[in-house]
């Protein structure tokens, strides 16, 4: 990705910090202001800048303050999930919670139902009243808490439930869209000169956000991905021509499917949306899997759900329903009877198991290094959110937790990169053929 101006890395705040931070007195230390964290680790990136005296693009550092813009004693704040579940949820809430109470001492921290829902007055859902014994246990288990939905909601309608409910803080918990949500939230609370901080912490279990190099929820798709593939190559070893086909989540990256085929070695094709990919003719994927299994006699197949676009929009290979509307077709199970067409058309023994544990992962607890990433996540949001920071995200950069405006993370998205490194790895470790597109 391009290096942005350094402009763009400028975080939004409500007004200078006045309160003195109740961390103050337990000898924390806390963020020192002048510190900023590098966006290129590379040296030949930042020949440019060093030569005309500029500063290089840089994160503002995530972190206690010593002076807050919000008094704690009187803050009530609002936390929100948003989009699809996924591991490690509970956890962030429960971190955002007890950070808020234990370390700031707020005493009111609510919980809006059903995602941006919650904060439609219509709908008819009430606020959960969040204190640490209520959230005390929640990471022991998958899903959230508060529920979620899809969907944008009247901003006039949400500001006015803040309102109504004093809310100071909104911590929202979301991916790509649950973000753009709240960066419109934040903008229209800005326009209105109403002094709400709109704090974003991404969810995506693809890993996929642009200038966040891990998101939570991401450690645990891998390690339970990597016990499917795991399955399916002890499908593959037990039958002559053997396949275990496992489609894993990546609608637009596959950073998922390329870290569970690195952390298995039985892996011997991985398909991702990154890298072309044609079925058909000499240098197809066909071709290199038949080759696969007159050597070997088994195969184990990883695809991202983002795979082979192309190929299902092609008229060709569009399914309708008995109305006559097109179907959207399952990656996975079209690769799954393609595949299982070829052999029977070519008269080749063979049987293929395939796998889809999608659901299955995205509704687990946390694993305990998400666990630990989640906590702070928590813990630095409420950080920033106290200290008047807005329309931002926290986010993990260079092995550091880092402030960063959610137009910048939104604006495009974070890929596998078919020359880097991470993929190339995967090629040595699959041995499959760095082009699969049949001529």
């Amino acid at each position: 990705m391009l290096l942005p101006q350094s402009s763009e890395f400028t975080v939004s705040t409500l007004g200078p910090c006045r309160v003195p931070s109740p961390l103050r007195e337990r000898g924390q230390q806390f963020v020192d202001e002048t510190s900023r964290v590098l966006v290129s680790p590379d040296a030949r990136d930042l020949q440019s800048f060093l030569q005309t005296g500029q500063m290089p693009p840089t994160f503002e550092p995530a972190g206690p303050r010593p002076s807050l813009f919000f008094d704690p004693a009187t803050l009530t704040c609002g936390i929100v999930t948003c989009g699809g579940i996924c591991p490690g949820l509970n956890d962030v809430i429960r971190s955002v919670v007890m950070t808020l109470t234990y370390s700031y001492g707020v005493r009111r921290v609510l919980g809006f139902r059903y995602g941006y829902a919650g904060l439609a007055e219509r709908s008819g859902y009430e606020p959960m009243l969040l204190t640490p014994d209520v959230v005390n246990t929640i990471h022991e288990q998958g899903g959230t808490l508060l529920g979620s939905s899809r969907g944008p909601q009247e901003l006039g309608e949400m500001i006015a439930t803040l309102r109504r409910h004093d809310v100071g803080i909104l911590f929202t918990i979301g991916g790509d869209g649950a973000l753009r949500g709240a960066s419109a939230l934040s903008q229209e609370l800005k326009r209105q000169d109403l002094p709400i901080s709109v704090i974003g912490i991404p969810k995506t279990i693809d890993n996929d956000l642009a200038w966040v190099q891990r998101s939570f929820g991401f450690s645990t798709a891998v390690e339970e991905a990597a016990k499917s593939i795991v399955a399916a190559h002890t499908e593959a070893r037990g039958a002559w021509n053997g396949m275990g086909l496992v489609k894993l989540m990546g609608r637009h990256s596959g950073f998922i499917a390329a870290h569970a085929t690195l952390a298995n070695s039985d892996v011997n094709f991985c398909l991702v949306p990154e890298v072309p990919l044609t079925l058909e003719g000499e240098g197809g994927f066909l071709q290199a899997l038949e080759r696969r299994l007159a050597t070997r006699h088994h195969a184990v197949i990883v695809v991202a759900e983002g795979v082979g676009q192309e190929i299902l929009q092609d008229p060709a290979n569009q399914e309708r329903d008995a109305s006559g509307n097109l179907r959207l077709q399952d990656v996975g199970v079209f690769l799954r009877d393609r595949i299982t067409r070829h052999f029977a058309a070519r008269r080749i023994e063979s049987t293929i198991k395939y796998i889809d544990p999608s659901y299955l992962i995205r509704s687990l607890p946390a694993t305990a290094l998400d666990s630990e990433f989640c906590l702070g996540l928590g813990q630095q949001a409420v950080h920033a959110g106290i200290a008047g920071r807005t329309d931002m995200l926290v986010g993990f950069w260079n092995q550091r937790f880092t402030h960063l405006p959610i137009a910048l993370a939104v604006g495009q998205r974070q890929q596998l990169d078919p020359q880097g490194a991470e993929w190339q790895s995967v090629l040595q470790t699959t041995g499959q053929p760095a082009v699969m597109v049949g001529k």
